[in-house]
């Protein structure tokens, strides 16, 4: 079955309307995202993207909003077959229209095969790949230009936990974003310590929620209070249906990326429900 893009749209309108209060006075509808990576669902073939698609439609469809990272060759397959409450995210996007820059998709391309969201500068892109706060910046200021979503990623490494330097390496991070950003309704953070991706350590709740305070309260006084009680913070970091909900727990804690356990759609419907 094929679902226009207008249904995933009205899904996720009505779920901003029907939204609860996070923190304060703000409303926050809590976001949680499935970051497949190199990864065709389970397998290596569009047979395998097609199971775990069907296993996700079928799942009940949560109170909080719902995207899915594909890799860039089935974004389509996705974007035709996913349930109107699952939105396709790309994992990457470039800062420019086009032009000789090989291996690279636009924001523009992704808006015209119907795709509205991206991440960006995921710590993979950074480590494996090189990716500067710099290129992060340019990205997102082009996705805001065309009215892209993106989900910036942020982080820091093991040893930088260790010596209590996490928001010192953060703060780079979070300017390159906010330095670009114009319209706030359009970015969503995903707080990652680069530690927890997929080496099965996570942080635990009050780490997670501590560090999710603090960036929140860097961009109050850097930004403006308004800004900081409204945009949405994941966390990301071997999230799984074990730990999910003594991590939504935390107040500031706006939903999750998940990697691994999003490939399992039992385990990521589980993940998603501890926010109905």
């Amino acid at each position: 079955m094929v679902f226009p893009s207008s249904s995933r749209r009205a899904v996720s309108a009505a779920l901003r309307a029907k939204r609860a209060p996070r923190r304060g006075l703000a409303t926050r509808t809590p976001i949680v995202g499935g970051n497949w990576k190199l990864n065709a669902g389970n397998g290596t073939t569009k047979g395998s993207i097609d199971e775990l698609v069907k296993g996700l439609n079928e799942a009940k469809a949560p109170a909080c909003e719902v995207f899915i990272c594909p890799p860039t060759l089935y974004l389509d397959r996705v974007q035709a077959s996913a349930a109107p409450h699952l939105m396709v995210c790309a994992q990457n996007v470039y800062c420019k229209q086009k032009g000789a820059f090989t291996g690279e998709t636009s924001a523009d391309m992704l808006l015209d095969m119907g795709i509205n969201w991206s991440l960006i500068g995921h710590s993979e892109r950074r480590d494996i790949f090189g990716e500067t706060d710099e290129l992060l910046g340019a990205k997102i200021a082009y996705a805001q230009s065309v009215g892209l979503n993106a989900v910036p990623c942020i982080g820091e490494h093991k040893e930088e936990r260790e010596a209590g330097r996490t928001m010192d390496v953060l703060v780079p991070q979070l300017k390159a974003i906010f330095d670009n950003v114009s319209d706030w309704t359009k970015i969503v953070i995903a707080y990652e310590p680069v530690w927890a991706i997929g080496t099965g350590l996570t942080a635990t709740p009050e780490q997670a929620q501590e560090t999710h305070a603090n960036i929140r309260s860097w961009i109050s006084t850097n930004v403006s209070a308004e800004v900081a009680d409204g945009i949405r913070i994941q966390y990301g970091g071997s999230v799984n249906d074990k730990n999910s909900e003594a991590l939504a727990a935390g107040e500031d804690i706006d939903g999750f990326l998940v990697g691994g356990a999003s490939l399992k759609a039992p385990s990521f419907g589980s993940i998603c429900s501890v926010f109905d």
